[in-house]
């Protein structure tokens, strides 16, 4: 098969993670932070090299800042419902994934207020729309880095500093970034960053977790077992344990440490332009046709590696079981959990579209065969 559905987990990872996961189950079946025997102790080594490599990745403070969890939903969860309260004011996007959307729906349901900014599909949301929504009771912003649905890249670093100088948190969504983008969550002035394991992080699924800086101070999602203050009855403020409760899952997090290891070793820069070929590739051989429409930015310049397209007469689901059962070729189509961003595109009601998402191990070979099997569909061939 060729898999062509990055953004939605990545298909091929590097070796080394496989293996990592594998051993960890093998040989290191202890609980990590929960026995002094000797597997215990591999296994809580195991994590601290996880939270160890996933601080450097985004330059943040200390590993203590780095909370690990099941995935980048339970993350935005921790970071939206840990500080925000009744009679707050939150500022989003019209490009957030539900993950972010669905929370600021329920708190709305308790009196949270919520301004909704409309972002520009080439240029993302305006800095300056963000500031001139700020009020005094405004608590959070909360925005995704890169669009899982256009590839929109919003600017992070001056909507942080906009954030800073109001004395507002920020929270960024990186389920589309993190990995492929270079992050520096103390240069960017981000206050919590949510992140995914098993996208581009090479990690398997069932990983993921939220930076949060030293001076926020977050409700905790989930209390209980933390292996430490076992006499406490309320959930300890010691980090990252606050946030962690229960057993973390170890044979993830050390495939996930050896996804990191690879991309640091790789080079984000790297990565980044291997992505930025294959996309300028596919883009290139899709606007050969005049049926097919690109949303989104119209270049591989300046955009994630995320093609949502639509061929006319054609529904998308159409398309992408066409895709798959003919020319062995995975893709998604629908909705892509982001209903603001189909409301923005105006694709809400017409099906969605059709995501087209490469990664750093896809080869150019692959992209043509796709672009092949799109123009075959297009012209109406099948």
């Amino acid at each position: 098969m060729i898999y062509l559905d990055y953004a939605a987990t990545s298909g091929k990872k590097p070796d080394e993670v496989y293996t990592a996961s594998d051993h960890a189950l093998r040989e290191v079946s202890g609980n990590p932070g929960r026995s002094g025997h000797k597997v215990s102790l591999a296994a809580g080594g195991i994590v601290s090299e996880a939270r160890l490599l996933a601080s450097r990745l985004f330059h943040a403070e200390s590993m203590e800042t780095i909370a690990f969890g099941v995935n980048t939903s339970e993350a935005l969860n921790l970071g939206i419902y840990g500080i925000v309260r009744p009679g707050d004011h939150v500022i989003t996007s019209s490009l957030e994934h539900n993950s972010v959307a669905r929370p600021l729906e329920h708190l709305k349901d308790d009196g949270v207020e919520v301004t909704k900014i409309k972002a520009d599909l080439t240029k993302g949301v305006d800095p300056e729309e963000v500031e001139a929504a700020i009020k005094d009771n405004t608590r959070l912003v909360v925005m995704t880095h890169v669009s899982n649905v256009t590839g929109t890249i919003n600017d992070i670093a001056a909507i942080g500093d906009v954030c800073r100088r109001h004395g507002v948190t920020f929270l960024v969504d990186a389920a589309q970034s993190a990995g492929v983008r270079t992050i520096d969550v103390q240069a960017m002035k981000i206050d919590m960053l949510a992140f995914p394991g098993h996208k581009c992080l090479y990690g398997p699924q069932g990983t993921g977790g939220l930076y949060i800086s030293p001076q926020v101070d977050l409700k905790p999602l989930i209390v209980g077992g933390t292996g430490t203050q076992s006499e406490l009855l309320h959930q300890p403020t010691s980090r990252p344990e606050r946030y962690e409760s229960g057993t973390l899952n170890t044979p993830g997090l050390a495939g996930l440490a050896k996804g990191v290891d690879f991309i640091l070793k790789t080079g984000i820069d790297a990565i980044a332009q291997k992505e930025h070929e294959l996309m300028s590739r596919l883009m290139e051989g899709v606007k050969e046709y005049d049926n097919i429409k690109i949303w989104g930015p119209q270049t591989a310049d300046n955009r994630g590696a995320v093609l949502s397209i639509t061929i006319d007469d054609t529904e998308p689901q159409d398309v992408s079981i066409f895709l798959d059962q003919i020319f062995d070729i995975a893709v998604r189509s629908g909705l892509h959990c982001a209903p603001y961003a189909h409301e923005t595109l105006g694709t809400l009601d017409k099906g969605g579209t059709v995501r087209i998402s490469p990664g750093y191990f896809t080869t150019m070979e692959e992209i043509e065969a796709c672009i092949e099997a799109l123009g075959i569909i297009a012209r109406g061939e099948i």
